[in-house]
C-alpha cells in the first residue's frame, strides 16, 4: 500500500457501542469526514500503528477499517482499538494515529462465537506480533513523529508533505 504510513486525526465518535459490549476490545471511532477521506490504495482491514489522544501519550494501536460484514453495516468506519487501558471513555477528544503496517483483510464470520474466536485475541495479540517480526526502525521511529506533538489550538496547522489527512480542532468542530 503506497500511502503507509498513513496520518490522520479526527474527534472521536460514539460508534455503535460493540466493540466493548460484545467483543471485549473498546474502540474509539473516528466521523465520516476521516473515513472518507482515506485514500483508495487503503483497503478493508486489519491495520495496525501508533495512537494518541489528545496530544497525550502515544500508544500501539490495531485499527479496522471497513463494513464489518457480520452486522452488515450500511457505512464504511475506522474502529481504534488503542492498545492501554484507560479509566473513563473519551468520547470528544481528538485522536491522531498513524497507520504504519497492515495486518490482515477484512472477514466476514457466520457467528459471533466465530468472530469472538477470532477478533478479540487474535487481531490484538497479531498487532503486537507485527510490532515484533514486520516492524521496522523507521515504523517504529513513527511514535516520535511530530505529528503527535502538541499544536496550540489558535495556531493554523502547516500542511504536510506526506499522505495524510489532518483535520485540525476547527475543521472538526
Amino acid at each position: 500500500m503506497k500511502s503507509l504510513p498513513y496520518f490522520c486525526r479526527g474527534e472521536v465518535i460514539r460508534g455503535f457501542g460493540r466493540g466493548s459490549k460484545e467483543l471485549g476490545i473498546p474502540t474509539a471511532n473516528f466521523p465520516d469526514s476521516v473515513v472518507d477521506n482515506l485514500p483508495a490504495d487503503i483497503s478493508t482491514g486489519i491495520y495496525y500503528g501508533w495512537a494518541s489522544l489528545s496530544n497525550g501519550d502515544v500508544y500501539k494501536m490495531v485499527m479496522s477499517i471497513g463494513w464489518n460484514p457480520y452486522y452488515k453495516n450500511t457505512k464504511k468506519s475506522m474502529e481504534t482499538h488503542v492498545i492501554h487501558t484507560f479509566k473513563e471513555d473519551f468520547y470528544g477528544e481528538i485522536l491522531s494515529v498513524v497507520m504504519v503496517g497492515y495486518i490482515r483483510p477484512e472477514r466476514s464470520y457466520d457467528s459471533l462465537g466465530k468472530m469472538l474466536i477470532s477478533v478479540r485475541p487474535y487481531d490484538v495479540i497479531e498487532a503486537k506480533v507485527s510490532w515484533t517480526t514486520q516492524s521496522t526502525p523507521q515504523k517504529k521511529l513513527f511514535k516520535e513523529d511530530n505529528f503527535f506533538t502538541p499544536v496550540a489550538p489558535s495556531l493554523p496547522s502547516a500542511p504536510s508533505a506526506r499522505p495524510t489527512t489532518l483535520n485540525s480542532i476547527t475543521d472538526i468542530t
